[in-house]
């Protein structure tokens, strides 16, 4: 798969782990495209940190509104009844454990659900934006993430660099599959059919366990 097979891959399966009536946090980058992909028949607010509930899908080119982005400043669409507001409203929402899901990027996460998403040392960043309030009032995390960098694996046992939150991360999806983390580490719930099992472990540092229902990912 090429990058942007990859992204859509993930956003699809992404897009299921939502139920009807669930308040989602979108997350700068990949999470964004899950809007394109939501199941049909349900009914969901997806709320923006910046201050809004009710975005919609990505706009057709050329039909972009500049009076609404998300928090990664990316164009946004919005449905019958959204409401915008200030973010300090928004971050209420978030910390008052209103949002079901969050949807999350990753430079590193680990066998603990530590996530490191925020900044390299040494690199200029923008600050960590709300990604640790998200972390810790989001009643469920999930990663969409690719499951390597440049070959190396994110997915580790330890992280290494600036942690956002620790002990957090309830679920990853990359293009390989879907992991859960429990207290006795990460197990391999379901796989992309392109690769087996001892791929995505050559891939992955930490260690994985194999559910013993391991599904097909079937989008």
């Amino acid at each position: 798969m090429d990058k942007n097979q990859i992204r859509e891959f993930i956003a699809k399966r992404a897009a299921l782990e939502i139920k009807d009536g669930d308040v989602v946090n979108l997350g700068i980058g990949l999470p964004t495209l899950i809007p394109n992909y939501l199941p049909e028949g349900i009914s969901v607010t997806l709320q923006s940190e910046n201050g809004l509930l009710g975005m919609g899908p990505e706009p057709a080119q050329g039909e972009e509104d500049p009076h609404f982005i998300n928090a990664g400043g990316g164009y946004i669409t919005y449905k019958p009844g959204a409401c915008s507001f200030n973010s300090a409203d928004s971050f209420g929402i978030i910390r008052g454990g209103h949002v079901n899901v969050t949807f999350l990027g990753a430079l590193e996460v680990d066998e603990k659900g530590d996530l490191a998403n925020w900044m390299i040392p040494g690199k200029k960043t923008p600050g960590m934006g709300g990604a640790m309030d998200l972390l810790i009032g989001a009643k469920k995390v999930i990663l969409t993430m690719e499951h390597t960098a440049k070959g190396s694996p994110k997915i580790l046992k330890k992280c290494r660099l600036p942690l956002t939150a620790a002990g957090q991360v309830n679920m990853i999806i990359t293009e390989m599959g879907v992991m859960e983390i429990t207290p006795d580490g990460i197990v391999l719930t379901e796989i992309n059919p392109e690769f087996t099992v001892e791929q995505i472990q050559a891939a992955t540092e930490a260690k994985l366990t194999v559910s013993d229902h391991l599904k097909t990912i079937t989008l």
